[in-house]
């Protein structure tokens, strides 16, 4: 390689370091408003689910009347801010009484923003919004979705599986949607010594919107809301 061409090599490599530092500040950016407007949010319940339900499908309307629900009893109630279940979350959020969360993330498809958020943030990467998902949220609620549901409820469930989140509750709604992931959950990964039987146990499933509210308010109340004190040492490791 002559002279020339070490000097256009270095331009590339300067040019591919200043993208790629700059791409850190927008990171951090991300962080910084997402922790300034979601600070004052807490209780808050994070809900997915497809962004393919089309209003008056059953998951649709289920999806609604849960977030109405939790919005009534208290609780901000945070989607990805999309069509479908995500619209559906928001949409029955912002008629209740507490806050509407869409942490909206930019997509070449799919992913519209919809037009039901009180707070609305706005994503380049998916691993900071998950950071937003999880570190305000008092509950997980997954209703019927596809890779990007299972995206979400497999990352908390390894975040509570490892301690590096308290054990909050994680609610699958629709038991007849669920029960062959459930089962193959049981029968292979328990089988195989993939998982304990006692993960399992991380979720429950039901089918009805106040089941869904009773149970958040249930598991609060056996233990408390603040994290134990060994939570809060596994958390800081």
């Amino acid at each position: 390689m002559n002279d020339t061409d070490k000097t256009a090599h270095r331009s590339v490599d300067d040019k591919l370091l200043s993208r790629e530092s700059w791409k850190i500040f927008q990171i951090m950016a991300e962080f910084i408003e997402g922790f300034e407007r979601l600070a004052e949010i807490r209780p808050s319940v994070s809900i997915f689910g497809s962004s393919r339900a089309q209003r008056g499908h059953p998951y649709y309307v289920m999806a609604e009347r849960i977030a109405r629900t939790l919005s009534d009893a208290g609780f901000s109630v945070i989607s990805g801010g999309g069509p479908g279940i995500m619209e559906a979350v928001n949409k029955g959020a912002q008629a209740g009484k507490s806050p509407s969360v869409g942490l909206n993330i930019k997509l070449p498809h799919e992913q519209v923003a919809n037009d039901y958020q009180d707070i609305s943030l706005n994503f380049r990467h998916f691993f900071s919004r998950k950071v937003m998902f999880v570190k305000y949220a008092s509950a997980y609620v997954v209703l019927p979705g596809g890779f990007g549901t299972l995206d979400e409820l497999a990352e908390i469930l390894t975040l509570i599986q490892t301690g590096k989140v308290r054990r909050f509750p994680v609610i699958l709604v629709h038991s007849e949607y669920w029960t062959g992931l459930l089962d193959w959950f049981r029968d292979t990964l328990v089988a195989e010594g993939a998982i304990d039987a006692a993960d399992l146990e991380l979720m429950q499933v039901l089918d009805d919107a106040d089941q869904v509210v009773n149970a958040i308010f249930e598991y609060y109340q056996r233990r408390g809301a603040a994290p134990s004190a060994d939570e809060e040492q596994r958390i800081l490791l």
